[in-house]
């Protein structure tokens, strides 16, 4: 049995990328950034890339694109009007759900699934979604679409061969809890066998250009040292970070770069990517900083490959 899946607000696919390596049949992707909908029509030919805003299309239209309803939704709904990094986040935080404009975005989601109906859902994004009042409201929207069992299911990325830190909520109708795979990947190992920037056989592998200002003060970074900072909502946080080659890398973020752990320059693209389990074959199209952020913005490959792995398992009891 082959398992179709739609993935929302779909990016540069990592959690379709997850999804087919486990053994699932991609039928669309839907984005409203034409750079993210042409990386994903390149790595997923076999399905169709929809650009298009998710506010403006129903289920009906979705269907008429894909025949039969799919098995499986999955998607990442913007976390900006959530996470404590963006210092312009609401203060009420039911405001931040029902006000701003791209947190209406995950009732959009859940909208979709209500007119999808599809076996089994998950939805992707920061952790500030399982806290009250908005687990509530999540719960409660769900359950006026037809889904009155929600789990939040809370998974760290490193736990499952991801060499980078991510802590993200997974709210879906079936508890997920992936096996952990026993072993932190460390920026070394993802980073080892990589040929020197500008090499023809990998893409998105060239160096970007930096003032020698800037490349001497990376250059005077220890471990863990950061070259910027900037203030959240919530408290102070860092870029360009010197990486550390014996551990996970920090959270990869859309506005994030990093300092390579040996060399007196940030990581090309390629390099980030690996940092979020993207295979080396798996192509970023756009500009290079719309390529960073597709990056950044991405479930971690091998993260949405250890979730599926349990939705498959559900899907084959054939507990519905």
């Amino acid at each position: 049995m082959v398992y179709r899946v739609i993935d929302l607000f779909c990016g540069a696919g990592g959690f379709s990328r997850g999804f087919r390596d486990a053994g699932f049949r991609i039928v669309l992707g839907v984005d409203n950034d034409s750079s993210c909908v042409r990386t994903y029509s390149f790595n997923f030919p076999e399905a169709v890339a929809l650009e298009e805003d998710v506010r403006y299309i129903s289920g009906r239209d979705l269907l008429k694109l894909v025949g039969d309803r799919p098995d499986v939704v999955i998607g990442g709904s913007p976390c900006e009007p959530f996470t404590g990094v963006n210092p312009r986040r609401l203060s009420d935080p039911l405001d931040r759900l029902y006000v701003d404009e791209l947190g209406q975005l995950t009732l959009h989601f859940i909208r979709l699934v209500g007119e999808l109906q599809p076996r089994i859902f998950v939805l992707e994004n920061v952790p500030e979604l399982a806290k009250e009042p908005l687990r509530s409201a999540i719960e409660y929207e769900f359950s006026r679409v037809g889904y009155s069992k929600i789990f939040f299911n809370i998974l760290r990325a490193e736990r499952y061969g991801t060499p980078s830190i991510r802590r993200r909520v997974f709210i879906s109708n079936i508890e997920i809890k992936p096996r952990g795979e026993g072993r932190i990947v460390t920026v070394e190992d993802a980073l080892r066998d990589l040929p020197p920037p500008g090499s023809d056989n990998i893409p998105n592998h060239d160096l970007p250009s930096l003032s020698k200002r800037k490349l001497y003060r990376i250059s005077k970074l220890k471990y863990g040292e950061a070259l910027m900072r900037f203030r959240g909502h919530d408290g102070v946080y860092r870029n360009l970070i010197k990486l550390d080659p014996r551990k996970p890398a920090p959270t990869v973020m859309g506005s994030s770069r990093f300092v390579h752990p040996y060399e007196s320059r940030i990581l090309t693209v390629r390099e980030q990517a690996r940092l979020q389990g993207f295979p080396d074959d798996h192509v970023f199209l756009g500009s290079r900083d719309s390529q960073y952020n597709q990056v950044g913005e991405a479930v971690p490959v091998p993260l949405a490959r250890a979730i599926a792995r349990v939705v498959k398992a559900f899907l084959d009891s054939g507990s519905f």
